[in-house]
């Protein structure tokens, strides 16, 4: 991503566009597949499905705010998306139109920024071992599971005396409020909308897979070449979070992570902390961008 400006020339940057289609297109192309066919994954709908990127959007490279681009008519004509709303072209270059930039785009760029630095500046932890994934079946029944395909490692019984075991500290509140309803009291922590800035920290997943819904929620300006970045963050967290599920998921290709045993939580602390470590470049991009924008 890019904070200053800069020209490319139209081999720079149809080089990196065929790039980035090259790279998120195996995964784009797979859920329109399965969607067409009404089929689901337990892993990988979740990037489409509760994140509002589209295949196509993510599919279609752009520049960030700030680059401009070569172009030529017919070079245009391959990249038909660079005519709509977003873009100005004058003498052969094109660009974003700053013009365009909404008022609540500032706001929420203001915000994003504050919420990085809060993050960026608090120790990560490390001890939620993903308990939230289980905190959202604890006493379901097997028809309120949401991947109804696939088993669970415990037993209903097995799995609630595992929960109620346990000191569950989940900080993110998009994560605490899909708990079962018998879950809500067992959690450490009370997370809300109004406490975010407070509460979100590096350790957590779904605080670094966040990353990708603020690239999302401040496209176009930001450029795929980010957002590409934080899909494949988003992606990662999201296989490691489902591994340290209860569910089953290795017909699907995923080996579990067993946290109920001491070895899975040593093994989940250790990825949870090469995910923070990866995240943490990003969440730095992130916010020197939005410190841009506002």
């Amino acid at each position: 991503m890019h904070t200053t400006a800069s020209h490319l020339s139209i081999d720079a940057w149809t080089r990196r566009a065929k790039g980035h289609s090259a790279s998120v297109i195996p995964f784009t192309d797979a859920f329109v597949k399965r969607r067409s066919l009404g089929q689901t994954h337990p892993v990988h709908d979740f990037l489409f499905t509760y994140y509002n990127c589209s295949p196509q959007k993510l599919k279609q490279w752009i520049p960030a705010i700030g680059e401009t681009l070569q172009v030529t008519p017919q070079i245009q004509e391959e990249y038909p998306w660079f005519s709509d709303y977003w873009f100005l072209t004058e003498e052969n270059v094109l660009s974003l139109n700053k013009k365009r930039v909404p008022d609540y785009t500032h706001g929420l760029a203001s915000f994003v920024a504050t919420l990085c630095d809060n993050i960026l500046q608090k120790a990560p932890r490390y001890g939620c071992y993903g308990l939230h994934e289980w905190a959202m079946v604890y006493k379901s029944t097997d028809q309120e599971l949401r991947h109804k395909g696939y088993r669970l490692r415990l037993s209903t019984t097995e799995l609630a005396h595992f929960v109620e075991q346990q000191s569950i500290c989940c900080s993110h509140y998009d994560a605490y409020r899909f708990f079962t309803k018998e879950a809500h009291p067992l959690n450490l922590l009370n997370p809300t909308l109004d406490t975010r800035l407070d509460m979100e920290q590096g350790g957590c997943v779904h605080a670094n897979m966040d990353i990708y819904k603020w690239a999302i929620k401040l496209w176009p300006w930001i450029g795929s070449d980010f957002l590409a970045k934080a899909f494949f963050l988003a992606l990662e967290g999201r296989e490691l979070d489902m591994r340290a599920s209860p569910y089953d998921l290795r017909e699907a290709g995923f080996e579990p992570i067993c946290i109920e045993t001491e070895n899975g939580r040593k093994q989940y602390q250790k990825e949870q902390q090469a995910l923070y470590e990866r995240a943490t470049p990003l969440r730095k991009e992130l916010r020197l961008f939005c410190s841009h924008l506002t």
